[in-house]
C-alpha cells in the first residue's frame, strides 16, 4: 500500500468529528470556567475589597487551585475529554497539565518524579510566554514609545 492509498484508507475509516457540536461544547465549557472566575472575583471584591492587582492575583491563585484540585480528584480529565480546548485554554488548563504530570510521575519520587516531570508539558508554555512577553516589550519600546 503506497502513501496515497494509505491516506485514502485512513480518511474513509476514521470516525467523523461532529465539528459544530465539539466547538459549541468547548465554547460553553471555556465560557463557564471564565464565568466561575468572574464569580470568584466578584465575591472576593465584596468580601475583601482589595486593590485591583491584589484581586487579580487572588483570583488567579484560586482558579489554579481549583484546576489542580479537580485534576487530583479526576473530574478535570473528564471535562477535558468532552470540552477539548475549552478546558485547556483557561488558566485551569495550565494547572491541569502541571498537576497531571506530577500525579503520573509520583511513584518515581519527589525529585526525579514529581519535580523533574511536572513541567514537561507546561515548560514549553512557560518558555513561549516569557519569549513572547520579551518580544512584546521590545516592540512596544521601539514603536509605541
Amino acid at each position: 500500500m503506497d502513501k496515497t492509498e494509505y491516506l485514502k484508507f485512513v480518511e474513509e475509516n476514521s470516525p467523523k468529528t461532529r465539528k459544530v457540536k465539539t466547538m459549541l461544547f468547548a465554547f460553553i465549557a471555556g465560557g463557564s470556567i471564565c464565568c466561575i472566575g468572574e464569580a470568584v472575583r466578584d465575591v472576593l471584591d465584596k468580601i475583601l475589597s482589595p486593590t485591583a492587582p491584589q484581586l487579580s492575583s487572588y483570583v488567579t491563585i484560586i482558579m489554579i487551585f481549583l484546576g489542580s484540585f479537580f485534576t487530583a480528584v479526576g473530574l478535570y480529565d473528564k471535562l477535558g475529554r468532552k470540552a477539548g480546548a475549552g478546558s485547556v485554554l483557561p488558566i485551569t488548563g495550565f494547572a491541569n497539565s502541571v498537576t497531571s504530570a506530577a500525579i503520573e510521575h509520583n511513584r518515581e519520587g519527589v525529585v526525579f518524579g514529581i519535580c523533574a516531570q511536572m513541567f514537561t508539558v507546561a515548560g514549553p508554555v512557560i518558555v513561549f510566554g516569557i519569549v513572547l512577553s520579551v518580544v512584546s516589550g521590545i516592540v512596544k519600546l521601539l514603536f509605541l514609545s
